[in-house]
């Protein structure tokens, strides 16, 4: 009768989690799927730029601003 508290409020799992491994580790549902790990962050897609990172930022802050508060612009 526990049990069926339990599926009916899913909050009280979350008291319970010794009761939730368990029912897991019966379960004959969750020993029949399929499973497969994946890591998609084991290799960065994204290459390391390193230093070139700091040069960019030192040629963009070199550069000097542009004023465009004197810029015309158009107004349709």
């Amino acid at each position: 009768m526990q049990n069926a508290g339990l599926i009916a409020n899913p909050f009280a799992l979350m008291m319970e989690p010794e009761a939730v491994f368990q029912a897991m580790e019966r379960s004959d549902r969750l020993k029949r799927l399929q499973s497969r790990i994946c890591r998609p962050l084991d290799k960065p897609l994204i290459p390391k730029i390193g230093e070139d990172v700091n040069d960019f930022d030192r040629s963009v802050d070199s550069e000097p601003e542009a004023d465009f508060a004197d810029a015309p612009f158009d107004q349709d």
